[in-house]
């Protein structure tokens, strides 16, 4: 640039002597004057054309800080995944920095998810909560040496979840856009009945089953049609909606997760009473700490952790209430090493269905926006279960249960390694890493595109030729794939 070579060889002014006082101090330059002008324009120059540049690749702000010498304009820095590293908690020491607890946010008792470790009590906490492994930032933090870093584990993952992929999956009989409308319309009412299910044992009525069991049956319905249809709407959920909407969603997943298990039609239909019924005990928790805008205090995670008694409870006063829905309902937060509640069960002595509840309730709730939580996207949150299984799930079901919903479910948005961005419309029969894809967007050439339907799992010039590179936060490109689940 023209301004960077005449600041760079302007010629400096003269050099005061020693001893010679301010009055004898020449004046800048003009040549002085013009290299300052143009070091703060550089500067200025530099950081806003980085701002641009991440504003229109990334979507949003990314994080900037000043460099420590000044007038040398800013400097974009991201974490380093090399400073990232995933140790086993019984490593833990005072002076490392926590970066990801590695569990459910609902499962640790700390305000924030990333912080400094300053006392054994915190330590404490993490081991007590069932916590095995966590990612420490060695940038900020004690490291260990021989850890594996978190890019490394991600990669041993995506290289376990490859063999898995290859298993078959049940072919679904309609196409997502065909049974849209009616998931839409299952889902307004089943939240509606939810809804009254709960008001009536708030009030201490008896809950009606003769209302219930259709609904588990029109559910059912629709899965058998199309299980993406449903349950890629029914992870849109609202503050006002989320406690009826995740019960309608944990009977939808559980129905699937037996269908695909080729469990009978009556276990079935019982797993997703349990599923729609699992949270009735929270009709007995005060609004202000159901509906409380941030992490819960140990005094108000106390009160939550007794809604499967309270539901248990409830629901024994129900006629011919069977004996799945009741396990389910008191049992789906137990986890095998024991560290679940209310009875602490561990591996053994957790019934088969619910330890199937247990992995859909999870799976719902950390892929659900709350005010205080940002949920993953539905992709991510299967690598983590999947993570997790080693001491919470059974691992067994746990894949059986990533076969049932793809490992990228329908509705996730992925980005292409020809750079275009799609939805998930389809999984394939028998590989889950080559569903169908509609793609709507060019992140080349930054422009929205004419939407079509991608077959991965067909060779380039027969609709295919083409491979996911990684799943993408629909926030982080501001855009709905869910207006794309269907090509006009």
């Amino acid at each position: 640039m023209v301004i960077q070579n005449f600041a760079r060889h302007a010629a400096p002014g003269r050099r005061v002597e020693a001893g010679q006082g301010c009055r004898g101090l020449r004046q800048p330059s003009i040549l002085q004057r013009g290299r300052r002008h143009a070091r703060r324009t550089v500067a200025a120059l530099s950081f806003w054309n980085v701002w641009w540049q991440k504003k229109n690749s990334l979507g949003k702000l990314s994080r900037y800080t000043r460099h420590a010498r000044p007038l040398r304009g800013f400097t974009y820095t991201r974490r380093d995944k090399k400073m990232l590293k995933k140790i086993d908690a019984s490593q833990l020491k005072l002076g490392m920095y926590i970066h990801d607890l590695s569990c459910d946010w609902m499962t640790h008792p700390f305000v924030r998810n990333r912080f400094l470790l300053a006392s054994d009590d915190e330590i404490r906490k993490i081991r007590e909560a069932g916590i095995h492994d966590v990612v420490i930032d060695s940038a900020r933090g004690l490291d260990v040496q021989d850890a594996p870093t978190l890019a490394e584990a991600q990669a041993r993952t995506e290289a376990e979840l490859t063999v898995i992929a290859a298993a078959p999956v049940i072919v679904t009989r309609v196409s997502v856009g065909e049974e849209l409308k009616r998931a839409a319309m299952i889902r307004h009412q089943a939240a509606g009945l939810v809804r009254a299910v709960m008001q009536d044992a708030r009030l201490g009525k008896a809950i009606e089953l003769d209302q219930v069991s259709p609904m588990v049956q029109s559910i059912t319905e629709s899965i058998l049609r199309n299980p993406g249809a449903l349950m890629s709407l029914l992870r849109i959920k609202t503050a006002d909606d989320y406690t009826f909407l995740h019960s309608v969603s944990v009977c939808t997943l559980l129905v699937a997760f037996c269908r695909s298990r080729n469990m009978d039609a009556e276990a079935t239909y019982q797993a997703g009473l349990g599923g729609l019924l699992h949270d009735t005990g929270k009709a007995l928790v005060p609004d202000r700490i159901l509906n409380k805008p941030g992490p819960l205090t140990d005094e108000e995670f106390a009160v939550i952790k007794q809604h499967p008694k309270n539901g248990y409870d409830i629901l024994l006063k129900t006629p011919e209430i069977g004996p799945i829905p009741l396990d389910i309902t008191l049992h789906h937060h137990e986890r095998r090493d024991g560290s679940g509640y209310p009875d602490k069960q561990g591996e053994g002595t957790i019934s088969e269905l619910a330890q199937m509840a247990a992995i859909v309730d999870v799976y719902d709730a950390i892929t659900a926006d709350r005010c205080y939580h940002k949920g993953m996207s539905a992709a991510e949150a299967l690598r983590k279960i999947y993570e997790w299984s080693k001491f919470h799930f059974n691992p067994a079901y746990v894949q059986e249960f990533m076969r049932c919903v793809g490992i990228y479910p329908v509705g996730t948005m992925v980005m292409l390694e020809s750079g275009r961005l799609g939805v998930v419309i389809e999984a394939h029969a028998t590989n889950l890493l080559a569903p169908k894809i509609n793609v709507f967007f060019n992140t080349k050439k930054n422009v929205y595109i004419q939407p079509e339907t991608v077959d991965l799992s067909r060779p380039v010039g027969f609709g295919g030729g083409d491979k996911i590179v990684r799943h993408e936060a629909p926030a982080k490109w501001k855009v709905d794939p869910m207006k794309f689940l269907v090509v006009a």
